[in-house]
């Protein structure tokens, strides 16, 4: 199923202006029809139309947490080509995932409107390590792990003991050499970027000669920032061997070897024409080369589409203009005239209009226990997030990460970048150098272009879950096969009558949408063992199994934390003793009505003389329902009082909503059970299913209260979306709260996941801060309708009070 026919067949209008990519006027009216570059672009913009893309951001509350603390996050749910908020996906999934990549702690998010807040408690047992918190919907799994949003934080046990810190590991430094383009070519120049790591992923200074095959040298470099930066390289030799020797900053000396070059191939060179112009100039050594198109695209946006034929020296330019492309990340690709793809360059524009985020406190010192307010302000309606954390030894030399550097830049690069605001802030020549070395070193693409070429988009096995959570599971014969066409029913014993069924795909893949399941629940998931008493059931788990590439690195705590520990230790424990029971989880509101809506017939039992036998029960007062006894027991069967003749087949009869396809077993059932009795008097269609009325009976506790389920049933514990839970911190507003016995070490003084701005209308927030002096950073991040982002940060200090 495509996410637009989805649309569609639901009636939605919403969001269409979001979901649907066209080609631009240039490329529309500058092209002929029958255009090489005319016919790609409108293949990538037909396919961005099939295959939206769906990003996540995450605003962690803090970078360091300890064990026993909670983390607090608020999501950002966006399109992946204007970041513009993206109301799909309703549920979210959240995982913090160890170096070993397992997870320790998952949990799902509600989405409502786009966004969506939480919180995970970090076990006790936690070691202390580096992690990373990874968020996705199910929609994103159709596109791999490097498409989710992951952040690194640091989870300290200060209740274990850390040892000494190791020492350092000897360097064992990762080298890599990236060719403009994707490839030396025998007889073209190149530009050539280079990569220079430690294992932990940290770039490192060095400088640097090529060799070539006679040991000449032909090209000198170094680093400019991050362990980052490219040369330049005169035309190459068909089979040589170019060698780089390397000096690290510590001085040590290695060497490390080029691509190898190939005889036939493109050279592509990405520069700057004007302020406002970008030229590409290709050069080829191709047999039978006549002509080159040249597609650039911001995510799925096409930015331009053109073709150029190669002059008698087998060059070529194209020029681009800057203000076609959209902000962040764009893709220069070049194709054949056979519609392949032989080279491609990234180009990085810094975001030109920034959601501007005006934030400041009434002063910049306060007190303990004392009030603060602060002020906010954007030009625009926003919706924004804000924390108010502590800043100590444990925090520093955390990477800074925020919405915009990841909307407008990571996320659509390959690899971890390190220091990802840099290239946001630094707009002198040595910040666009630098930028321009990480679009050369940091490939990435979102699809494959045979994917795009291809008739039909790939099939996409993850659908979204549009109004809740999609449960999905498995049917299979005894002998394991998958079973096609086996209807599956899913229940989950409550106080609301909530019954779903699905028949089974050719793959045995069963699916069942839970509007509003929140918390723990245990599920029933059954066939019909009358017709269907050979198959085997299983659920699937809502997480992915997989995972992005990731570079380990060590963790120590050096001695000299040893104070910052101490106290993190004690601020854990004070806030778990005085403050640990505010903040509980709340179910929002549902509906209590079951499934098939107000019943024509509704019995109390205890309204009546209680039998002590069920057919008693059904034969004295449920008036809709005749009991009839067969060979094989009894049936039901309900009266169709619209016609005024009795159905013929047995109804649907549920037990606190379970199926229940034995009535023998209802039968021989303690009716003092049973509460309430309701009946359905008309034919019934559900799902792939119509049934003949419907007979419920509910418990007084809506647990089954002991009924025994057919053995081949399957009884699953299962984690539905999170309840709603609120921020708590004390109010120091009266005397007598200030002059409290009570202990307040609180590092994070604030959390508030949901500030909603006017276009440039002041508001003011206020918390107060703890006993704990130090100084506290307040950081605010956010996004309007229109898709800019921003962020903004300052200090605040607490003294004690002389």
């Amino acid at each position: 199923m495509r996410i637009f026919d989805a649309f569609f067949r639901r009636g939605w209008g919403l969001g269409l202006a979001v979901l649907v990519w066209t080609l631009p006027p240039r490329l529309a009216q500058a092209q002929a029809p029958d255009s090489l570059a005319a016919t790609i672009g409108r293949q990538l913009a037909h396919y961005g139309q099939q295959v939206l893309v769906e990003k996540l951001y995450g605003h962690l509350d803090r970078p360091t947490y300890t064990a026993r603390e909670t983390m607090w996050l608020k999501l950002y749910a966006v399109d992946g080509t204007y970041h513009k908020p993206l109301a799909l996906s309703k549920v979210a999934y959240v995982e913090i995932l160890n170096q070993a990549q397992q997870p320790v702690v998952q949990t799902s998010i509600a989405l409502r409107d786009a966004t969506g807040q939480g919180s995970l408690n970090l076990p006790a047992s936690l070691p202390s390590g580096r992690y990373v918190v990874r968020a996705y919907t199910s929609w994103m799994k159709n596109f791999g792990p490097e498409f989710y949003f992951q952040i690194p934080v640091t989870i300290i046990n200060t209740f274990a003991a850390s040892g000494p810190a190791p020492a350092p590991a000897a360097l064992a430094p990762d080298v890599q050499f990236f060719p403009e383009g994707g490839a030396l070519v025998q007889g073209l120049a190149s530009k050539v970027a280079f990569r220079i790591a430690d294992k932990a992923g940290h770039g490192l200074a060095a400088t640097g000669t090529v060799r070539d095959t006679r040991g000449a040298v032909v090209a000198t470099f170094r680093t400019l920032k991050f362990g980052l930066g490219s040369f330049s390289l005169p035309p190459v030799e068909a089979g040589a061997a170019y060698v780089a020797d390397l000096r690290l900053a510590n001085g040590t000396s290695l060497t490390a070897k080029l691509p190898a070059v190939a005889a036939q191939g493109y050279a592509l060179q990405l520069e700057d024409a004007s302020a406002t112009q970008l030229r590409i100039s290709v050069a080829a050594r191709v047999a039978g080369a006549t002509s080159l198109a040249l597609v650039a695209h911001s995510g799925q946006h096409v930015a331009t589409a053109q073709v150029v034929r190669l002059d008698a020296q087998g060059q070529a330019v194209f020029v681009v203009d800057k203000r076609e492309l959209l902000d962040g990340v764009s893709h220069f690709t070049l194709f054949n005239s056979r519609r392949e793809p032989v080279c491609e360059r990234l180009y990085f524009q810094r975001p030109r209009h920034p959601l501007a985020i005006s934030a400041a406190a009434a002063k910049g010192q306060y007190g303990p226990r004392e009030r603060v307010a602060l002020h906010l302000a954007t030009p625009q309606a926003a919706n924004l997030s804000l924390a108010v954390y502590q800043l100590d030894s444990l925090t520093a030399g955390a990477a800074p990460v925020d919405i915009s550097s990841f909307l407008s830049l990571t996320s659509d690069l390959k690899g971890t970048v390190e220091n990802p605001v840099y290239y946001l802030r630094d707009s002198s020549q040595v910040g666009r150098a630098a930028t321009d070395n990480l679009m050369l070193t940091h490939g990435w693409s979102r699809f494959s272009w045979r994917d795009v070429l291809a008739p039909r988009p790939p099939a996409l096995p993850y659908p979204p879950e549009l109004n809740g959570p999609l449960v999905q599971g498995r049917v299979r014969t005894a002998a394991g096969a998958p079973a096609p066409g086996i209807v599956a029913y899913l229940a989950t014993p409550s106080r609301t009558v909530r019954f779903y069924s699905s028949r089974s795909r050719p793959d045995g893949l069963v699916q069942f949408e839970l509007k509003d399941l929140y918390g723990p629940h245990q599920l029933i998931v059954q066939t019909n063992w009358r017709r269907d008493s050979t198959y085997q059931l299983e659920l699937l788990s809502p997480y992915s199994t997989r995972y992005a590439a990731s570079t380990p690195s060590s963790f120590a705590l050096a001695p000299a934390l040893t104070a910052a520990l101490t106290q993190r230790h004690i601020q854990t424990q004070v806030q778990r003793a005085y403050f640990g029971t505010h903040a509980q989880y709340a179910l929002p509101p549902r509906d209590t009505l079951g499934f098939f809506g107000t019943p024509a017939e509704q019995y109390r039992l205890d309204d009546f003389t209680r039998f002590k036998v069920m057919e008693e029960v059904m034969r004295e007062y449920v008036m809709g329902v005749r009991v009839r006894l067969h060979k094989d027991g009894f049936h039901f069967l309900v009266a169709d009082k619209q016609h005024q003749v009795m159905f013929h087949e047995d109804p649907l009869v549920l037990l606190d909503g379970v199926p229940v396809f034995n009535v023998n077993k209802l039968m021989a059932f303690d009716p003092l059970r049973i509460r309430q009795v309701a009946v359905v008097t008309n034919r019934y269609y559900y799902g792939p299913e119509v049934y003949e009325g419907v007979v419920s009976y509910r418990t007084y506790k809506s647990d089954l209260a002991g009924f025994p389920l057919d053995p081949r049933a399957l009884l699953a514990d299962y984690e539905g979306v999170q309840g709603q839970r609120e921020f708590f911190a004390p109010r120091y507003e009266t005397a007598q709260q200030q002059q409290s016995t009570l202990a307040d070490f609180r590092n994070l003084l604030h959390w508030q996941p949901e500030i909603k701005t006017s276009a440039g209308r002041a508001q003011e927030l206020t918390f107060y801060t703890s006993d704990q002096v130090g100084r506290y950073l307040v950081v605010v991040q956010g996004l309007a309708a229109n898709g800019q982002a921003g962020s903004t940060s300052f200090t605040l200090e607490v003294k004690p009070t002389l």
